[in-house]
């Protein structure tokens, strides 16, 4: 919505640009920083700034966002809980909430049921060790973002060590997905109340109807004290998970940490949604029945909302509003990268012999090592979790191999060296600020690691740099504010590229290029922009290349017409342009030839890839492969093939010359990234954000062997870079929560 007569124009010196929606408590509209980041700023209502009793709640409300602001909520960037007029500014998240998900289309089902019940208790999990108690969870608080829900709206919560704030004759919350306790004893509030309101949320989100509904919301609080819930169209498996979270005694409830055992146990496809014909919820306002405050106006489907609630975003994401000003895709959204060969262990199978540290593959047989390379001296299966500038985000790394050394970064790490033998770290340098999820090491030139620093909250200077750091001893060298433009243009969150010796960067105003020696940081040269046009670099080898879209085209959303350029490494000249046929995401080489993911866009949002588009490296011929169907999941290229991995597991191999299908192959797991060769192609390594790593044969797909998780994140990033890499013998995995782990390509670690 656009800004209506009588809204300010800034709050807080962002300058506003669109309104968002509106809710009991406040309005919420759409700023930006200084950088060009978007936020939403929500602006108590001018009547209720000075009533003390919704002063102390907004000021509780910021504490409770500040506390928890982490992966799967929205983080506080600014706010004045203390000005005449108070208001709160956060990251804005890209997406429908659940209720107009189910309002539109229906209840959820199968592996999107599985994913939403265990990515919504990821989030009630982190919420609870950050001691707090979120105390209004329901579908409108619950936004669909690419990368997984998040929980928004801490208008009514509390720290677990403070006292409940009861308004003078008002219950607050909203009675379907409130818990017994919320109803008759609201100062005795904990936890498990949330995993109460989760239970409902999931049966909401299975049947579009929650397990205590009534006529009215008087007779909905009346079942939720006293009558069982209704259970009958949640599918089984899922209802045995349910029905202890919904148990009037909180005592008898698991915690965020126990649910998150049997959900992870759940089958892949949980089956149907709902019985047949089963009554779908059809207004947003079937979810809002609010004694506290009023029901929200509803907003568009690529808006956050709830009923007294702001909307965020994730830092780079840019969401445009209405009267055609410039929107940048979501950095979420689209990070892709070209998946890297690396060298070393190459894996076969073998009979299924009582070899030691053989793991046993899905396939039934056990894979072993086809190769001579050396371990390094003293190696031994590690796990190491690097902490990062900011302990409250937990996020994922991405390393590179020279020798015996790993250089890693991204997740509040400007870069660490960690020692591959033992996973010991030699040096680390912390980023202070919110991390860019996608946004990783930028590279290793020699002896100069080279990373992203994201600024602390409120802190003078630019968003974020370029750092270069010495290899050895991990000291800054340089630092270069970096611009903020890759995911527009290119769809990756890569706006670095390392060249041999150099680092080719954009500028922090997105107009040009800028080259630089990787050791001294001396600039080579500067390359403006084509006019009217926004670029970012993509490097192939020693090949350099721009690809831009016009100022035009990122106005109006998804770059439908990209120009790719050479770009000459010593000088910055660019070459003559040639269009291609978009959306389209970089994937990788074949031959001679760059190859490109067409993108199959519904609305503003990509339904898969639909087809393979190849340009010969001097950019003098297109040719364009129509898929048999578009293919949904994360991308990556190794061996000249395209691999799409799917988010319950489902990996498909395509022939990009062709667009034939090669194989598929159903992993078990999900959510991968990949593929990773091993030293002669024979092996291919997938893996998920909780570091379960599979290993396929490159021929046909077959299994080799699986390994179980590492670490908690079943979600991770949408279309993430591969988490793997080869370093001789070693795997080296990168996982959640800042984790690396490495193995012995020969002794993987045994499944089960």
């Amino acid at each position: 919505m656009s800004l209506r007569g009588g809204d300010p124009e800034e709050i807080g010196g962002y300058p506003l640009e669109a309104r968002l929606g509106s809710g009991g408590m406040g309005t919420v509209f759409l700023g930006r920083t200084a950088s060009g980041r978007p936020v939403a700023i929500k602006l108590i209502h001018q009547q209720f700034a000075d009533d003390e009793e919704f002063r102390i709640r907004f000021r509780q409300e910021v504490a409770a966002a500040r506390r928890v602001s982490g992966a799967f909520t929205a983080a506080v960037i600014d706010a004045d809980p203390e000005a005449a007029h108070p208001w709160m500014a956060t990251t804005y998240i890209e997406g429908p909430t659940l209720a107009q998900r189910i309002a539109r289309h229906g209840p959820i089902g199968g592996a999107d049921l599985r994913r939403l019940a265990i990515g919504l208790t990821e989030a009630l999990r982190d919420i609870h060790r950050a001691g707090v108690v979120h105390r209004d969870l329901k579908p409108s608080n619950v936004v669909l973002s690419p990368e997984g829900p998040r929980v928004i709206d801490f208008g009514i919560s509390r720290a677990a060590d403070q006292q409940t704030l009861t308004m003078t004759g008002r219950v607050i919350g909203t009675p379907p997905f409130m818990s017994p306790e919320q109803l008759q004893a609201p100062r005795g509030v904990g936890p498990r109340s949330d995993v109460f309101s989760l239970g409902t949320l999931l049966v909401y989100a299975a049947t579009g109807q929650g397990p205590f509904d009534a006529d009215s919301p008087y007779m909905t609080a009346y079942q939720v004290v006293h009558e069982p819930p209704s259970l009958g169209s949640v599918p089984a498996a899922l209802r045995e998970v349910v029905e202890p979270c919904l148990a009037k005694d909180p005592k008898d409830r698991p915690s965020a940490d126990e649910l998150l055992v049997p959900l992870r146990d759940l089958p892949a496809d949980l089956g149907g949604a709902a019985v047949p014909g089963a009554p779908r919820r059809t207004r947003e306002t079937d979810t809002q029945h609010h004694l506290a405050t009023d029901d929200a106006t509803p907003l568009p489907t690529t808006a956050q909302s709830s009923g007294d609630g702001a909307a965020g975003a994730e830092p780079g994401a840019v969401r445009r509003p209405a009267g055609g000003r410039r929107r940048l895709r979501t950095v979420l959204a689209a990070v892709v990268a070209v998946a890297a060969i690396g060298t070393g262990a190459a894996l076969m199978r073998a009979d299924d012999t009582d070899k030691p540290g053989g793991a046993r593959g899905e396939g039934g047989g056990r894979a072993v090592a086809a190769t001579g390379a050396p371990l390094p001296d003293g190696f031994r299966p590690w796990l190491e979790k690097v902490p990062g500038g900011r302990a409250d985000i937990p996020d994922e790394l991405r390393c590179e191999a020279r020798g015996d050394a790993l250089f890693c970064g991204g997740g509040g790490v400007v870069a660490t060296r960690i020692d591959a033998s033992d996973g010991s770290r030699v040096w680390t340098e912390k980023s202070p600020g919110v991390p860019v999820q996608g946004m990783h090491l930028v590279g290793v030139a020699g002896d100069t690691v080279l990373g992203y620093r994201f600024a602390a909250e409120g802190a003078p200077g630019p968003a974020t740099e370029v750092v270069a750091l010495d290899a050895d001893k991990g000291e800054e060298l340089w630092s270069v504010p970096s611009g903020a433009q890759s995911t527009a243009v290119t769809g990756q969150t890569r706006d670095a590229v390392v060249v041999g010796s150099a680092v080719v960067t954009v500028d922090a105003d997105n107009s040009r290029f800028e080259a630089r020696r990787a050791r001294s940081g001396k600039v080579l040269w500067r390359r403006p922009f084509p006019s009217g046009t926004r670029c970012a670099p993509l490097a192939s080898g020693a090949r350099l290349y721009a690809m831009c879209a016009s100022d035009a085209e990122l106005a109006e959303g998804p770059v439908r017409r990209p120009a790719l350029r050479t770009m000459d490494p010593a000088s910055g000249d660019l070459g003559g342009a040639i269009a291609v046929k978009g959306p389209v995401l970089p994937a990788g080489t074949a031959g001679d030839s760059l190859v490109f993911l067409h993108q199959r866009m519904e609305g503003p949002a990509s339904v898969g890839f639909d087809g393979v588009t190849r340009v010969d490296r001097s950019l003098r011929k297109v040719t364009y492969t129509r898929l048999a169907k578009a293919y949904e999941g994360t991308p990556g290229m190794a061996g000249g093939t395209v691999y799409v991995s799917g988010r319950t597991g489902l990996v498909t191999a395509l022939d990009p010359v062709s667009g034939r299908a090669k194989w598929a192959r159903q992993t078990g797991v999900e959510g991968a990234s990949g593929p990773v060769a091993g030293g002669d192609g024979g092996a291919l390594y997938f893996s998920s954000a909780g570091g379960r790593v599979v290993a396929l044969s490159a021929r046909g797909g077959e299994p080799l062997w699986t390994t179980d998780p590492r670490a908690d994140g079943v979600a991770g990033e949408v279309n993430a870079a591969p988490r793997v890499t080869v370093a001789g013998r070693v795997l080296v995995v990168a996982a959640a929560e800042n984790t690396v782990f490495a193995f012995d390509a020969t002794r993987p670690p045994k499944s089960g």
